[in-house]
Order: structure tokens, then sequence, then C-alpha cells
């Protein structure tokens, strides 16, 4: 049989992508490519539970949780979610082990992984595909799975649901009538994270030259709240403080308010491309090029390479692609100075 006579026999898609926020809104934009350029095909996604609730009510799509908490239980309950079925391509677009013991469990007629390069934790031996060595970003290394099988076609679209609460929490705490700054200042990897001092710098900068409104996000652990006290003491004016306090829909929504987003590498970064938000992200323990949000790539503060050279003694092209640098005080490469110029530039636009 041909490879395009494979493709077309294509009527059913199950995606291993269970992780992480960020990664699970560079799905979006596959999702609906299938969509829009092979509508007959089924799609089936086995999905975290946390991430389940961000994009679990797109349309058309079959939704299957894996629960982690729930140990070996878990594998047996989306087999059992499965029911049995075998589908037609499975795209193994995650390698860590967990996905991996998934995606040989699942039955798939083709099983479609990453190169060798890319490839850990045994993915190489639980698919019988490979796609195209590649060095590229998160997104467009998804893209390669859905060309892989005969979509070459994007559709470049994140859109997701916002439920009416959502806008109304929102309107309720973002003003319509003022420049917003919100700052997400924590990563879920605290090396990611730059200081809080620099947050504060930045943060009065756009108050005193910008007029600008400051929102803080995050999550509810000590550490964000922490960051969000400390930051909130040391402001030239009173932010409006929503650490601990919304949803994944509400942070959408919020987002989706403001004029810009501060913060490292991070779900929000992603989640403020699916609503259109620029973002200015601060990468030096990662590469912007590769993981940084698609849409605000211009906007990246980006200090990876001078990070390779300080930990590495190398260039960022001398180092294997998506190497993270996490090392204390990495992220102090970035000055405050480095982003008030990105935020000058962005809002001359």
């Amino acid at each position: 049989m041909s490879p395009n006579s494979q493709n077309t026999d294509i009527n059913s898609i199950c995606i291993v992508r269970l992780s992480a926020i960020g990664d699970v809104t560079h799905m979006l934009p596959i999702i609906h490519s299938i969509q829009k350029f092979r509508p007959s095909t089924k799609i089936t996604w086995i999905i975290g539970k946390t991430e389940l609730r961000l994009v679990g009510d797109l349309d058309n799509v079959e939704f299957i949780q894996f629960n982690k908490s729930l140990g070996l239980k878990a594998y047996q309950e989306v087999l059992t979610n499965i029911g049995g079925r075998k589908f037609d391509a499975l795209l193994a677009c995650q390698v860590s082990l967990r996905a991996n013991i998934l995606s040989a469990l699942i039955p798939a007629k083709r099983k479609i992984g990453y190169d060798n390069a890319r490839a850990k934790d045994f993915h190489g031996l639980v698919i019988n595909e490979k796609i195209a060595p590649a060095k590229v970003h998160v997104l467009d290394s998804f893209f390669q799975f859905i060309e892989h099988i005969g979509i070459p076609h994007k559709k470049f679209d994140w859109s997701l649901s916002i439920p009416e609460e959502a806008h109304q929490f929102a309107q309720q705490h973002i003003p319509d009538d003022k420049l917003i700054l919100a700052i997400s200042p924590c990563s879920s990897h605290p090396l990611r994270n730059w200081s809080i001092q620099s947050y504060v710098d930045v943060a009065n900068y756009a108050i005193e030259k910008h007029g600008m409104c400051i929102v803080l996000l995050g999550g509810n652990s000590d550490l964000e709240n922490e960051f969000g006290n400390k930051i909130s003491s040391q402001l030239k004016t009173v932010p409006i403080n929503l650490i601990g306090k919304d949803t994944l829909k509400r942070l959408l929504a919020v987002l989706q308010r403001c004029t810009a987003l501060l913060t490292p590498d991070s779900g929000p970064a992603h989640m403020a491309t699916c609503v259109n938000t620029p973002v200015l992200a601060l990468h030096a323990a990662s590469n912007s090029q590769r993981s940084g949000p698609y849409l605000s790539l211009p906007w990246c503060i980006d200090k990876y390479s001078d990070a390779a050279k300080l930990h590495f003694r190398k260039s960022a092209d001398q180092i294997k692609w998506g190497t993270k640098i996490e090392k204390p005080g990495v992220m102090d490469l970035i000055k405050p100075e480095d982003v008030i110029i990105k935020l000058d530039k962005l809002l001359q636009t």
C-alpha cells in the first residue's frame, strides 16, 4: 500500500498529549486543522485531568481522561473507555514515560512519534513511524504529525470557548478604561522564575510611564502567594491581585481583557495566545524559539544564548535542541531594562 493510500484510509486518530497546559494549547491548531481539512476524521484525545478542564468542551472531539493519581488503574481506565477500538493512527505527541506506556497500550494500525533526537524514555520502542528530524517550535513539531498523515495545510486557530460566568468574573475585576499589564510571576519550574524586585521595577515603570493598571495572576500555592504579596507591597499603586482566585476559564477571560502579559515560560503565556493577548515572555532557562508563546515571539525577552555560553560554554546552536538551562540565577541574565524596552515598543504598535 502506498503512503498516499495509507493517509486517505485514516478515519480515526488518537492523540496522546497528557500535559502540560502550554503544550495542550499548542495542540489546538492541530485539532482545528484536522477538523477543517479532514472533517470526516474522528478525533480522540487522551489528556490529563487538569488540562481537560481547559479544552474539554472542544466540539467534535472525544476526550478520554488520564488521571495519573490513580496509578496503574489510570491506564486500565483509558483502555476501558477506548472499548476495544483500534485507531487508524495514533499520534504519540508526548515522550514522557506515562505517555509512552499509553502509546504502547492503545491499539492503532500506525503509531507515529518523534525522531530519535527528540525521543526519550523508550519512546522509539512504542511507535512504528517517525516524523522527520527538525529543530522547530513545539507547535510546529505537532504540525509535523499531521503532515506525516497527509494533512499539509495549517489552520492557526487557538479558539476555546469561554463561559459567560468567566466573562462576568473578568468584567467584575478588570477595568475596561485603562491599559492593563498582567503579571503571572511564577512557572511550575521555580528556576524559570524572575526575581520579585525585577517584576516590581517593571511594574512601577508601567504605572509611572504608561499609567497602566497591574493585575497579578497565578495559582494558590504558597510560592505564588508569596510572590504576589511581596510584589503588591512595593508597587506605587494598589494592584488587582487575583492570585488563587480564578479558574482556567476565568484566566482566559481575564487575559482577554489585558493589554499585555508579563510571565516566565509558563502555561498562562500560551493561554494568552488563545485570546490574542501579547506576551512579554521571559526566557533564559528555556529557548523561546522552541517553547515561547507562538504569536508573541517578537516580544519575548530571550537570554537563552547567553545562558548557554555561561553554563555550557557553547552557543545555543551547539547544545541539544530543547535543553533546559534551569540553573540558580540564570533568570538574572534578564534585566528590567530589557523588558521595559519591549514594553515600550509593544505599546507603540
